[in-house]
């Protein structure tokens, strides 16, 4: 078992400290040396104010973010989690994902998504009903850019006439990405094109805010795994080579008086399910606070032998 920290940036009590030049590469090297495999930042680029004081939450771009934690760390996994492809031109999203492959040495994990907040595409110009479809040719087109010396595709709003990617990235054919969402067409997609699949558990009401089917608990989880490997054993690729990182009510519990036992309980659960890397927070209200619990929670949860 990994784990990824996704850092508290979007939360209402982040301290400004832990955002800033200096405490962000305290936080990711605090990361590093507390055992995380992988540190995270979302994307939310024009969400609505309504929909913040509501409960969402803003974020740093994770290109920029991501880049700033690669220069200060050396072992550390870096992902966006999740890069919303659709929100951009295909060619223009390959060329953010390789160069943060370029630039952290080879250690990016894309974990990608469709999106789900309606008013967040039409404030980019982004037709919302078009966002599967655009998913999947984004997906596409990183698979076959990275790979092609002169590539050409007719996209559904753009033409690529001898296009070429350079820099090529580190890792061949291309960074590993991570499907994010929880039903059928996530796996599916993680069949034809991914190295992973990043699902949620949480309640009905929860998955219905980010349009995606519930997966309410860790029986439910084991079936949906299972449910993939037959899609990617279909596919004719190695279900074992799939990784499944995934985010649970227990993901919060990181800073708080829950003990590491439990933790540990769950943490193991999830193991027997399939699952290889959880996501955690950690509290945001000061960089002492966030420090203390990433090397608590390495202390406690990540020496343990799972």
């Amino acid at each position: 078992m990994r784990f990824t920290v996704e850092h508290p940036v979007g939360r209402a009590d982040c301290d400004p400290a832990l955002y800033g030049p200096a405490g962000l590469p305290a936080f990711a090297r605090a990361a590093e040396e507390a055992g995380f495999s992988a540190l995270a930042f979302t994307e939310h680029p024009a969400p609505s104010l309504k929909w913040v004081r509501g409960g969402g939450h803003a974020t740093l771009d994770p290109v920029a973010a991501l880049a700033f934690a690669a220069a200060c760390t050396t072992r550390l996994t870096i992902m966006p989690f999740l890069m919303v492809l659709p929100y951009r031109n295909p060619l223009v999203a390959a060329k953010s994902i390789v160069s943060l492959d370029v630039l952290s040495g080879g250690r990016l994990v894309v974990g990608a998504g469709g999106g789900y907040l309606r008013s967040e595409f039409g404030a980019l110009g982004v037709a919302f009903e078009e966002r599967g479809a655009l998913f999947d040719e984004a997906l596409e087109v990183l698979r076959e850019v990275c790979v092609t010396e002169e590539f050409r595709y007719e996209g559904r709003h753009f033409t690529a006439r001898g296009v070429t990617m350079s820099p090529r990235p580190v890792q061949r054919p291309h960074p590993p990405v991570w499907i994010g969402g929880n039903g059928l067409n996530a796996r599916r997609r993680v069949a034809r094109f991914g190295q992973g699949w990043s699902p949620l558990i949480t309640s009905a009401e929860q998955a219905a805010t980010t349009r995606m089917p519930a997966i309410t608990s860790v029986g439910r989880l084991a079936e949906a795994i299972g449910e993939l490997r037959e899609l990617v054993a279909g596919a004719g690729r190695d279900p074992a080579s799939i990784a499944v990182q995934v985010r649970s009510p227990w993901s919060r519990v990181l800073g708080t008086e829950v003990p590491a036992e439990e933790v540990r309980d769950h943490v193991g659960e999830l193991a027997e399910a399939g699952v290889t890397q959880f996501v955690t927070t950690v509290p945001g209200d000061s960089t002492t606070a966030a420090l203390d619990a990433l090397a608590r929670f390495g202390e406690e949860v990540i020496s343990s032998r799972w």
